[in-house]
């Protein structure tokens, strides 16, 4: 596998997504679980990102420390599900300006159909981490890609829960500079384009809806 992609597989995050792949795991639990699990994803996501040295009074003296300027850093959900690890990781970088980029899969070619676009100013000051549940085909992914790339940012990622090698591989393809973090690689797609054994509809399982 290109070391291009991050696999995370920390034992809470595996343990976590093992709970959400069952099918019987009622909406609210899948929620929770996928809204934690973002926590956990974040700590990885964000472990190369830039600091500078403040002063700060602590009870006995006065230091320099480091801290994160997170409002530099911008989460880009791609919707509807990216929205479900968006929460999460908004809990440990709650400064992070978000973006939203609508996509929706056409059933018969599979290819991504945008219909909303709205991100923060001065895209070219900021590192973007794009976040959607799903790396299948790489459609929704490659073009969320293309249409940030246009206000040229200083850095992208993308991050997911699952992905599969078609999706590694057009996403590379199409994006060779743009590192993938994912929880797990799972086997294929299947003819209707969802991952094997994967977790079913993140969208659907996150809403209760079919």
């Amino acid at each position: 596998m290109t070391s291009n992609v991050h696999l995370i597989d920390h034992p809470l995050v595996q343990h976590k997504l093992t709970l959400m792949r069952n099918k019987e795991a009622s909406t609210n639990s899948f929620r929770r679980l996928l809204n934690e699990l973002s926590t956990l994803m974040a700590y990885e996501v964000t472990r190369d990102m830039p600091m500078q040295e403040v002063e700060v009074e602590t009870p006995l003296e006065t230091t320099k420390a480091k801290v994160i300027d997170g409002k530099k850093l911008v989460f880009v959900s791609i919707l509807r599900a990216g929205g479900g690890i968006l929460d999460g990781m908004l809990s440990v970088v709650p400064g992070a300006r978000v973006g939203h980029i609508g996509l929706y899969r056409d059933p018969k070619t599979l290819t991504a159909v945008e219909y909303y676009f709205k991100m923060p100013h001065s895209m070219h000051d900021r590192d973007v981490v794009i976040v959607d549940p799903m790396l299948a085909t790489g459609n929704s992914a490659i073009a969320a890609v293309e249409r940030i790339k246009e206000l040229a940012p200083k850095s992208i990622k993308f991050v997911c829960l699952l992905t599969c090698p078609e999706g590694i591989r057009a996403m590379h393809t199409a994006h060779p500079d743009v590192p993938i973090y994912t929880a797990a690689i799972d086997r294929q797609l299947n003819e209707h384009g969802y991952i094997l054994p994967g977790l079913g509809d993140a969208g659907d399982r996150i809403f209760g809806t079919k």
